[in-house]
């Protein structure tokens, strides 16, 4: 079945170019000219997306989507305002709002169509991402060791898929998971605790899925507004994974891993002993990672670097026994090859 799009604008001449485009690739479009009539139509249908004009008489954009996003019938439909502003401040807002991207007008065609793509992807593995993951925890737990190393091979395409949103970094999750792993080996922790925070290690970023590619790969500083968005990504990956409740640990990496060990972390301020030991030791290989990692603003930083803000963090960012271990694997790594390759 072709994907549905809802196209709302007052503009007849934007309708029809929108739905032409659209038309093109076999989708199937409605076009609507006011908030009014949208919130009328989704009330007894359910398109795959709406492209929402900013300015329109009656209802505006943000008043059309707030009352998409308070109604539990249509909370869920991803929508891409369209507008031709172009500041800063209204691109920040329109995100904030729950949209999901902005298309500028006048629209060129190729960006529509692949804004239009990706994002109906993205929120169709948003959507069944808690049931999937927890359909196959509970086969790790009810069936065979096969099912294990199944379950994992699945977790590791998640956390993959996840990784490939960002353009700078490639196996990011991984790495993370691996030097949370030696870390929690390092300091005593059992074969299973090893395995579990493995696995939090690989899904511990798996909120990004809601944050919008423009934001994780702006080639630039992030304003106060996306940064703000950015900080929105443990919760939403917490939201995913409480749903897994015979793991009920699994969230915990992905809620707690920008938690700082002096209370200055987000998104509930905990510190010391308060944040999960899983949080913290994710906290210090996510943080080694990001350092040893190339940024769309900057390259990998020099390893000793990289061990002098280890040192200067220890007990303030970081736990310090947790910091102790990660800088004891650099001291070991004489060659660098804890790194991004």
């Amino acid at each position: 079945m072709s994907d549905w799009v809802l196209v709302v604008d007052d503009d007849t001449a934007n309708l029809k170019m929108a739905s032409r485009i659209l038309v093109s690739e076999q989708m199937r479009v409605s076009c609507l000219k006011s908030g009014e009539d949208a919130l009328k139509f989704l009330q007894e249908n359910k398109p795959d997306m709406v492209l929402l004009d900013l300015h329109m008489p009656g209802m505006d954009g943000f008043e059309t989507i707030a009352a998409i996003r308070a109604d539990e019938k249509t909370a869920d439909i991803p929508v891409i305002f369209l507008t031709a502003d172009d500041d800063r401040d209204t691109e920040a807002k329109a995100l904030t709002a729950g949209a999901m991207d902005f298309i500028k007008k006048p629209f060129v065609p190729e960006v529509l169509l692949l804004r239009v793509k990706n994002t109906i992807e993205l929120i169709r593995l948003k959507t069944s991402l808690s049931n999937e993951v927890e359909k196959k925890t509970q086969e790790i737990i009810a069936q065979t060791e096969k099912l294990e190393r199944l379950s994992m091979q699945i977790v590791k395409a998640l956390s993959g898929a996840i990784d490939a949103k960002d353009t700078y970094t490639n196996g990011h999750s991984t790495r993370v998971a691996e030097y949370a792993r030696e870390i929690a080996k390092r300091v005593g922790f059992s074969k299973e605790e090893q395995d579990d925070i493995y696995m939090m290690g690989l899904l511990h970023d798996i909120g990004k899925i809601g944050i919008p590619d423009a934001i994780i790969n702006k080639p630039a500083a992030l304003s106060d507004e996306e940064y703000e968005i950015i900080k929105t990504h443990p919760v939403v990956g917490a939201g995913i994974l409480k749903n897994i409740t015979e793991l009920p640990k699994l969230m915990t990496g992905a809620r707690w891993h920008h938690e700082r060990y002096d209370g200055k972390g987000y998104p509930d301020h905990k510190s010391g002993d308060e944040i999960p030991v899983e949080a913290q030791i994710i906290a210090v290989a996510d943080s080694y990672d990001a350092m040893s990692s190339r940024r769309s603003y900057r390259n990998a930083l020099p390893q000793q670097q990289i061990r002098s803000e280890l040192v200067e963090g220890r007990g303030k960012q970081f736990a310090p026994e947790y910091a102790d271990a990660m800088i004891a694997m650099i001291d070991e790594d004489v060659n660098y090859d804890l790194r991004e390759k």
